[in-house]
């Protein structure tokens, strides 16, 4: 799903040659660098750097990773994706089973002002509170938050800022892939989004990682409108692969109002809907039998 290869590709044609002090001209045509420049400024020959480029050389040294990471311009995400890429060969993660201690089952339910859910590494919400379950507008178990956001056109309008999901989102799948590149589920849905969207296709193509622990997230919700909320991701202990994602209002903030709507109009329909069941049960009287 993900190699040392293109990732070295790609990070190479992002990089200004006058960043690194290579003068240009309008005569060059190449976009970032070439591949002996980047040899040149990593100390390693241009033949070997070739080689990892290709998939014909394996187990780079560390030395060899911390010149190419500084050339290349690597952030500190970046940085660990490529020494992860390095290190396939040699161990290869096995992909977490997804099952939920009842411990953390009890913590998400005591997380009752915000939305909170427990995700794995392939974004699927595995369980939910009742905030997460009235924000998405449907039960936790079974929502992928990629499908959601790139296959599900009518969902599309939740995410206020949707471009910018759509990085978060692949840029995590990037890593997950890298980490796990022998999950048949997570190369099954990579390739379903692939299929579908149009979108997905070129941000996958561009190899960007990310790793979002934390930060904004902005959903226009149809029934209490702006909702500007933040995240934090909370690592699960363990080999577990999951996080536990709250998002949280400001105190005294519009978006605060609009949870406590939100969960007030739950309420309501909950509400309706017993007293439906509760009819349903018991029929008063001269109520025509249902068969």
């Amino acid at each position: 799903m993900d190699d040392l290869a293109g990732f070295l590709r790609t990070r190479r044609a992002r990089v200004d040659p006058a960043a690194v002090g290579i003068p240009t001209d309008s005569r060059r045509r190449v976009e970032g660098l070439r591949r002996e420049e980047v040899a040149h400024l990593s100390g390693v020959s241009v033949d070997y750097y070739v080689r990892l480029e290709q998939g014909r050389a394996t187990q780079p040294s560390e030395q060899v990773l911390d010149a190419l990471a500084r050339v290349l311009g690597l952030d500190e995400t970046e940085r660990e994706h490529l020494y992860r890429l390095a290190r396939q060969r040699r161990r290869r993660a096995k992909a977490p089973g997804g099952r939920i201690r009842p411990e953390v089952l009890r913590v998400l339910d005591l997380v009752v002002g915000a939305p909170a859910l427990i995700m794995d590494h392939r974004l699927n919400a595995l369980a939910g509170n009742r905030l997460a379950g009235l924000l998405f507008a449907r039960p936790m178990p079974g929502l992928n938050i990629a499908r959601h956001l790139f296959l599900e056109e009518g969902e599309r309008g939740l995410y206020a800022e949707w471009e910018n999901c759509t990085l978060d989102v692949v840029g995590h799948l990037r890593l997950a892939a890298g980490q796990y590149p022998d999950d048949p589920r997570l190369a099954s849905l990579i390739g379903e989004l692939a299929m579908g969207s149009e979108r997905f296709r070129r941000l996958w193509a561009r190899a960007d990682v990310r790793a979002r622990t934390h930060g904004r997230k902005t959903f226009w919700h149809p029934l209490v409108g702006l909702l500007e909320l933040h995240q934090e991701n909370f690592a699960l202990p363990g080999e577990s692969g999951m996080e536990l994602l709250v998002l949280s209002a400001a105190p005294g903030s519009p978006a605060e109002d609009g949870l406590r709507l939100l969960a007030g109009l739950g309420a309501v329909s909950t509400d309706d809907a017993d007293s439906s069941d509760s009819a349903d049960a018991h029929p008063p009287v001269n109520a025509p039998v249902r068969d």
